[in-house]
């Protein structure tokens, strides 16, 4: 599903894959009208990180991780992007931590969900995996938010105790914190709103910061969450690392 035209050893190829991924989900609807500029304005921020995964990334990437290991009730939330460019690193991480996956998305229409929950468990077949996908049936409400965007799954996101929020709009970030979640961001942007009110914030491309995560699992299993974690730190370094990228010649 993912055939480009270019020659894996492009030295933009990973890019040019994701934007080919983007082009399949918006011809099968699963996109908002504005998915295409989001994803235009994070692969600024990657242009400028040199489209690596630094150490400070990695770190967060491992607290991550561990944090969700060690939930009683986590959820992976997927959106429209999210299920475009990593629906399979998203099912893989959910089988490994033995919880669902919710697809809750800030412009919901009937069609968009449809077509994204088809995706979804299109690839859950080809992986053979059984992990849930939740979102066809919402019967709750995310407090503080209105309209459509606040609908949500009793036993999903609104039980949850620690909630992965990939790409996550800032306001939804907040209402998700203030009902006392650990909100883990995966935001190219250190100084978003949801990177900078979500618990932890992993400053690094999707699929990679994903992939960084099912390495460690795999390599090292069940991780101890680090007690001297500094959020802030880790924002500070993401956004040198950033700054430094426009230093460059």
């Amino acid at each position: 599903m993912d055939e480009i035209a270019a020659d894996p050893s492009h030295p933009r190829y990973a890019s040019l894959l994701m934007r080919r991924r983007l082009e399949i989900a918006a011809e099968k609807g699963m996109l908002a009208d504005s998915a295409m500029i989001a994803h235009g304005r994070g692969e600024a921020f990657d242009y400028l990180l040199g489209e690596r995964t630094t150490e400070s990334a990695a770190r967060a990437a491992r607290q991550a991780l561990a944090a969700l290991q060690a939930a009683d009730r986590p959820v992976l939330s997927i959106n429209g992007n999210v299920a475009a460019l990593a629906c399979d690193e998203m099912l893989q991480l959910a089988d490994h931590l033995s919880c669902p996956v919710e697809v809750n998305i800030f412009y919901r229409t009937p069609e968009r969900m449809e077509a994204i929950l088809n995706h979804m468990n299109e690839r859950k077949l080809a992986l053979g995996l059984e992990v849930p996908v939740l979102g066809h049936a919402p019967d709750a409400q995310i407090p503080g938010l209105k309209g459509p965007r606040a609908a949500c799954h009793r036993e999903g996101i609104l039980e949850s105790d620690v909630i992965l929020v990939p790409l996550e709009d800032g306001d939804r970030c907040n209402a998700l914190v203030a009902m006392g979640k650990t909100v883990i961001v995966i935001d190219l942007n250190p100084l978003s709103r949801s990177a900078q009110q979500g618990s932890i914030t992993i400053v690094d491309e999707l699929s990679r910061a994903l992939n960084t995560m099912l390495g460690i699992a795999a390599e090292e299993g069940h991780l101890a969450i680090d007690a001297s974690y500094d959020h802030q730190a880790v924002l500070n370094e993401g956004l040198a690392a950033v700054l430094s990228g426009l230093k460059k010649p």
